[in-house]
Formats: structure tokens, sequence, C-alpha cells
């Protein structure tokens, strides 16, 4: 079993600016925080998935996308 480091180079840093609130500060993290989807890659890292469970995910959402799109084309 191999386990994957990680890599703290990539973390999100915001300065605190001349004359601005904290608010503001905040906003400016949640927003690069967004943008970088650190969020998103948390919730999908937070509990283990095979190889072979994604492939089926992604073969069932392919199938799944052909299947509506041959009926809108209806």
């Amino acid at each position: 079993m191999r386990i994957k480091k990680i890599s703290w180079s990539n973390m999100v840093e915001v300065k605190i600016k001349d004359d601005e609130s904290f608010e503001a500060l905040l906003r400016r993290f949640s927003k690069k925080v967004q943008q970088e989807s650190i969020v998103s890659e948390a919730r999908r890292r937070q509990n283990f998935e095979s190889p072979t469970s994604i492939r089926k995910k992604k073969i069932s959402n392919k199938k799944r996308k052909s299947y509506r799109t041959t009926l809108k084309n209806q």
C-alpha cells in the first residue's frame, strides 16, 4: 500500500494590507481557498476510494450522460 505525501507548499497565504479590516481579509482568504478548490479536495480525500470504484463511477457517469443526451435529441 502506497501512502501519498501531502505537500504543504501550495498552502494559501494572505497577508494583511494597510488599513484592511479583518472581515475583508477573511473574505480574500475564503476566495483564494475556493479558487484553489482546497475544501473540495479535502472532502474528496476524506474517505479512500479504490481505483476500481473511481473507474466504475466514471463509466456509470458517462453512460448516464449519453443516455440523457439521447433522450434530449429524440
